[in-house]
């Protein structure tokens, strides 16, 4: 029952978190994995955004190697995109090794998202591996240092997020939320004032 709560709830908040990750992917220019601060044993929505940087070239595959400890439960489905995973043992038993996405083309500007329900059974930093192929065949791998040019994405798994992290979360949201309403207003305006009063 409860893990089919948390499920629901962290379905509920794709759209938003796909909206917030595609915009700050996009300032950053780097892999991420979101939430980056999370809590450790707990059953929750976690999202990979990968950009798609090279210009007149599109993103056709992206494969992410999770580390040891980061235990992913089932993927929110992706339109456009085939799912291969690799795994050891089997049943309730099953680790997820790697998982690759392939058959989709995000264009140059724009994020490839991804979304899975996992569960972090340590408090500690979790590295992950990410590789990206484009459509011309070469490949960006997400494995760096933080310094570097192409960084791994990393997350923080604690006991407690102090109400901090939900806080930060809901204040993010908000602020993408207000960023589109103004935009639309924006745009509605614009729109608006170019026709012809009847």
């Amino acid at each position: 029952m409860h893990r089919n709560r948390v499920r629901a709830r962290a379905l509920a908040g794709t759209a938003v978190a796909a909206l917030g990750l595609t915009v700050v992917s996009s300032a950053w220019a780097h892999a991420e994995i979101s939430p980056p601060e999370t809590k450790s044993k707990t059953l929750q929505l976690f999202t990979l955004a990968v950009p798609t940087e090279k210009e007149s070239l599109t993103t056709t595959k992206i494969e992410l190697t999770p580390p040891s400890g980061f235990g992913i439960d089932s993927f929110v489905s992706e339109v456009g995109w085939k799912r291969q995973l690799q795994e050891t043992g089997s049943g309730e038993n099953a680790v997820i090794q790697k998982i690759t996405w392939t058959g989709g083309s995000v264009p140059t500007g724009e994020d490839a998202i991804f979304q899975f329900l996992a569960s972090p059974d340590s408090n500690k930093t979790y590295t992950f591996a990410v590789r990206q192929t484009y459509s011309d065949g070469s490949v960006v791998d997400w494995s760096g240092p933080e310094s570097s040019d192409t960084p791994a994405p990393v997350i923080e798994a604690k006991s407690s997020l102090d109400g901090g992290g939900s806080s930060t979360l809901a204040i993010i949201a908000l602020v993408v939320g207000g960023i589109g309403v103004l935009l639309g207003g924006v745009a509605l305006a614009t729109r608006g004032g170019s026709r012809p009063v009847a």
